[in-house]
């Protein structure tokens, strides 16, 4: 069979910038498409762009003006990769997969961002049609393109099929180190090291862990921007010598990606004005949804992660633009700045509290995916999972790896706070967070995350919360009891209503 003839490894469906750049990813590590997309001049921009990355290969991606085509083109048993929007369009594709006479035995992979049941209600709805199986995509448009992190999850059938070409096209860590092998060159892909793509789990929890990576890269962001914050308005520090400062920090602890990325942002300079570009910004964040589901996620399971979720609050806040503009004009704050120490003194105050508060925003996401894995019955890896994160996704930090070794030690490890090296790390560096935090709330500058990660934590070391007093009031006007402390036989109430205020056994 000639070239132009042969079947194509694996198709694709969905062309757009993650879809494209996966393709290509594919592509270099060896493997021939079928791509297809309701827009044709994507296609036409892939296949484009494939021949001038390899002109001296056989064509790698070869165009489909339909599904009925795409499939034809395709070996058997099939592989189909799908890059969609999330919601109706991943139905619509698996709708028209159907039609064009899909087979049994045949892999729909979703790589959107999915919501997690829809995931599973997906595998469900389509077994008997072809397996449908998801593996969540992290690492934006750079990390499709030279090597994502991948949480695959569903029939563990698919899994055995599916691990070679997921593990091959990942993003890859040196395992002596647990850094990122990173090369960005075309038709030249990592394949030494660690793949950072590992099997998660059951129905939906690839996409569920996914979702919990986004809410701990909501939260790490906001943390980052509110230290920003302080440095500009509270120290009046230029966006020039703050990305000197976190490139200094980013040889150390924090070393991260959104740490690199954020001193970039602040260095570059708006080509039209001169000004810092992050000056000519509008100061209001959107969202996709995934940090909204984690922080809903983290209420409906019962898990507190009050930095993530205040992340989500920040950028509902930040779209409120007009309202702060006339807020600003009328509502009085503090006389002064607050700031009461030295420049290099608040600068390392600002590490110590950023590298504290991160470390709560970890714990939080994962101690969430702890407890929805216990209610939805996955087994899930949390070393594995850290692991993963190591590369290729956005919140890739040298952070991972204590992680990943803490989870190592212990697997059923109720908090990343009560692991020893982190225990230590908080101790050592908490009063320079305390600092921050009362600096910033008498500078009028707000730190939400901060200082909800320090109330989360203190929250977590303390023996007796006010909630017994709560549990009272709550007893007082519904009747809903309490427990007694001094016994364990069950629940109580107090007929409030009653001058003697009998306590009877509920």
């Amino acid at each position: 069979m000639s070239e132009e003839q042969s079947l194509a490894n694996v198709g694709f469906i969905g062309m757009g910038v993650m879809g494209k750049n996966l393709a290509l990813n594919l592509a270099d590590n060896g493997y021939s498409l079928a791509a297809f997309d309701l827009d044709s001049g994507k296609v036409a921009a892939a296949i484009a762009q494939d021949r001038t990355e390899a002109p001296n290969s056989a064509p790698r991606i070869r165009g489909c003006s339909s599904y009925t085509e795409l499939l034809a083109k395709t070996d058997t048993p099939r592989i189909i990769f799908v890059s969609v929007p999330a919601g109706d369009p991943v139905d619509h594709v698996c709708s028209k997969l159907i039609d064009a006479g899909i087979g049994a035995d045949d892999i729909v992979v979703d790589t959107g961002n999915s919501l997690w049941t829809d995931t599973r209600d997906r595998e469900t709805k389509y077994a008997g049609s072809f397996i449908f199986f998801s593996t969540a995509v992290s690492g934006g448009e750079e990390g499709a393109r030279f090597g994502p992190a991948l949480m695959p999850s569903g029939d563990p059938y698919a899994w055995t099929r599916m691990r070679p070409v997921l593990e091959a096209i990942s993003a890859k860590v040196d395992a002596e180190t647990g850094l990122p092998i990173e090369r960005r060159e075309p038709g030249n892909p990592v394949i030494e090291g660690e793949p950072c793509a590992a099997y998660i789990g059951d129905s939906g929890s690839g996409h569920y862990v996914k979702m919990v990576h986004n809410g701990i890269e909501y939260a790490d962001m906001q943390l980052i921007c509110e230290v920003y914050h302080l440095m500009r308005h509270a120290m009046s520090m230029t966006p020039v010598e703050i990305a000197e400062v976190l490139r200094e920090w980013n040889k150390g602890p924090l070393h991260s990606y959104l740490i690199e990325i954020s001193a970039e942002v602040l260095d570059q300079v708006d080509q039209e004005t001169g000004k810092p570009l992050v000056d000519i910004i509008l100061d209001k964040a959107g969202q996709k949804g995934t940090g909204l589901w984690t922080a809903v996620s983290s209420l409906q399971v019962g898990a507190p992660a009050p930095t993530i979720t205040n992340a989500v609050f920040a950028r509902a806040l930040s779209t409120l633009k007009e309202v702060r503009v006339e807020a600003s004009k009328s509502l009085p704050g503090p006389a002064g700045n607050g700031i009461t120490t030295s420049r290099e003194e608040m600068v390392e105050q600002l590490h110590d509290a950023l590298y504290c508060a991160k470390i709560c925003a970890y714990a939080q996401g994962f101690q969430l995916m702890q407890i929805a894995a216990k209610e939805h019955g996955w087994d899930l890896n949390f070393s594995s999972i850290a692991k993963i994160w190591r590369a290729g996704c956005i919140i890739r930090a040298v952070f991972l790896q204590p992680i990943a070794d803490a989870f190592e030690r212990n697997p059923d490890l109720h908090s990343l706070l009560m692991d020893p090296f982190f225990a230590e790390q908080v101790g050592r560096y908490q009063s320079n967070w305390r600092s921050v935090v009362a600096q910033a709330v008498l500078a009028g500058i707000p730190a939400g995350a901060i200082s909800s990660a320090l109330a989360y934590y203190d929250s977590y070391r303390t023996e007796v919360l006010p909630a017994n007093l709560l549990q009272g009031q709550r007893d007082y006007f519904g009747a809903h009891t309490f427990e007694r402390v001094d016994r364990q036989d069950g629940k109580y109430h107090v007929k409030w209503a009653d001058p003697e205020r009998p306590l009877v056994k509920a």
